[in-house]
């Protein structure tokens, strides 16, 4: 495959014009600039094979109105639709496998209403977290949706993911704090599911939950383009302490601990192992330096009102005291909390095994874990990467956290990240890599987690996994699928759903 070569968008007669009859000329794009970066993502791979997944057009509808007339036209012309929100998605979910047409919504990022007696605002899916709280702190109000990639990820692509929250274990996840989204079907067609048979109830009985059947389906279902959602006034107080351990033991130990306190306005812990320690000691443009002889850190958060958050405080640092924590201070609490949204696709201190610093790419694997399982599984999972770093030196190892997934500690986001040369990769490299990820979903299913608590799973290598986790619910989504999208064009190529319609189909001619 040439480097140079940009041919004119595969897609038939007559698609490109009906298009821009619907957008205008100005919100269909096929330049090579459009469609690459709208083939890109945070999550890495090989740089050489990145022209395989762009797309042949790029459109950017600015209703749902359009967008329904956009996938009626592709769903006519059996061309793929990719649907894209922010893009910060580490699973491929908005990456084109089949080529075709990316639907852009970042336009669609209105403020639509916001209701202040009953606490929900209706928002455009282009939107993301940040700008909308900016709008909603005028009314003493957040939405409480808090994922690392906080200032760029929007509120389609939350829906689409199914997304997980650092600050869940206090307000929810994303599953929890959306009400309601209109949706367009791959079919054209429009509807709107949530909670309720109103766009603000949050609880029903009557018939299947929808809502949660079109969470997280990564655009293999549909276009999200308005969402209801719940909103909680903004915390008077804050309360964000790290503690420092000797031992990784002694740490995991606490974490729970805090967890089963009991404290009302927790609203989550994190555990750090010694790998990840290291790891931020030299990552100082993002965080605070610990002190060199900390091996293991473990953060609470707290938020509401102040003197709720000032009692709740005091019982989290005696449950740590007790459990043999050191109080790093003030400084280093409040500098490492505020930077938790500068750690999202920052890194470039990656070191290989023979020591050169190299400006890696980030990549995690995220598996939802029982608390009495985490210390096998983070074993097992750095064995596997050390192995994959014995082989090349295009690879290291950033280490690993674990996080609340709710107030009682049930179960924890547990995430290995691991730094990678994409410049330097080839296809060997990459090959081991898609071999280490099936691995490391492995294990998380071996010790009865799931492969993933907030990013999906629809990589190469984790997702051949998704069966095994989902057993018989896997026929079900196949059902699903070919049944809401009969011509196989929202999305194709991702977990695996291709086989609803049998063999694959064959890719298309023409390059890019």
């Amino acid at each position: 495959m040439t480097t140079s070569t940009v041919t004119t968008p595969r897609v038939p007669d007559g698609v490109l014009g009906a298009l821009v009859d619907v957008l205008g000329g100005e919100h269909v794009l096929t330049s090579r600039t459009a469609r690459f970066n709208r083939a890109r993502v945070p999550a890495p791979f090989p740089v050489h094979r990145w022209r395989e997944r762009v797309p042949d057009l790029v459109v950017l509808p600015g209703t749902a109105e359009e967008v329904a007339e956009v996938v009626r036209i592709a769903n006519a012309h059996g061309v793929p639709i990719v649907p894209r929100d922010g893009g910060t998605g580490l699973t491929d979910g908005a990456v084109p496998e089949r080529g075709g047409i990316v639907v852009d919504v970042k336009r669609m990022n209105e403020v639509k209403e916001i209701d202040l007696e009953n606490r929900t605002c209706t928002v455009g899916t282009g939107i993301s977290m940040l700008k909308l709280n900016e709008v909603l702190a005028g009314h003493g109000l957040i939405y409480p949706d808090n994922p690392a990639s906080y200032p760029c990820s929007l509120v389609g692509g939350r829906i689409g993911t199914s997304g997980w929250s650092l600050i869940g274990a206090r307000y929810g996840h994303t599953r929890d704090l959306v009400l309601s989204f209109e949706l367009v079907l791959p079919t054209g067609r429009v509807i709107r599911v949530g909670d309720g048979g109103g766009r603000k109830v949050s609880k029903s009985s009557s018939g299947y939950q929808l809502k949660h059947l079109f969470m997280g389906h990564q655009g293999t279902l549909g276009i999200a383009t308005e969402a209801t959602l719940k909103l909680y006034p903004k915390p008077e107080a804050e309360f964000s302490p790290f503690w420092a351990f000797a031992d990784f033991d002694s740490a995991h130990r606490c974490v729970q601990r805090l967890a089963h306190a009991g404290v009302a306005t927790f609203a989550g812990a994190v555990l750090f192992d010694e790998r990840k320690v290291e790891y931020l000691r030299r990552d100082d443009e993002a965080y605070i330096p610990q002190p060199a002889d900390v091996r293991a850190l473990v953060c609470a958060v707290a938020y509401g009102n102040e003197d709720e958050v000032r009692a709740g405080g005091t019982r989290l640092m005696r449950v740590a005291r007790a459990a043999g924590a050191r109080y790093l201070g003030d400084e280093i609490s409040q500098g490492d909390w505020a930077a938790r949204h500068d750690r999202y696709a920052t890194p470039l201190h990656g070191r290989t095994r023979s020591g050169q610093v190299a400006p890696m790419s980030w990549h995690c694997e995220d598996a939802a874990v029982n608390w009495t399982e985490l210390p096998a599984v983070r074993r097992e999972w750095h064995a596997i990467v050390d192995r994959l770093r014995g082989r090349f030196d295009v690879f290291d190892d950033w280490g690993m956290f674990f996080y609340t997934s709710a107030d009682t500690g049930v179960d924890y986001l547990t995430e290995i990240d691991v730094g990678i040369w994409e410049q330097e990769l080839d296809d060997e490299a990459w090959a081991a890599w898609v071999a280490a990820k099936r691995d490391i979903a492995a294990v998380a299913l071996r010790h009865g987690g799931s492969i993933s608590a907030c990013h999906g799973a629809c990589r190469e290598g984790e997702v051949d996994l998704v069966p095994l986790e989902l057993g018989g619910g896997y026929d079900v989504m196949l059902d699903i699928k070919r049944a809401l999208d009969p011509r196989g064009v929202m999305n194709p190529g991702k977990y695996g759903l291709d086989r609803a319609y049998g063999p694959s189909p064959a890719e298309p001619e023409g390059g890019v």
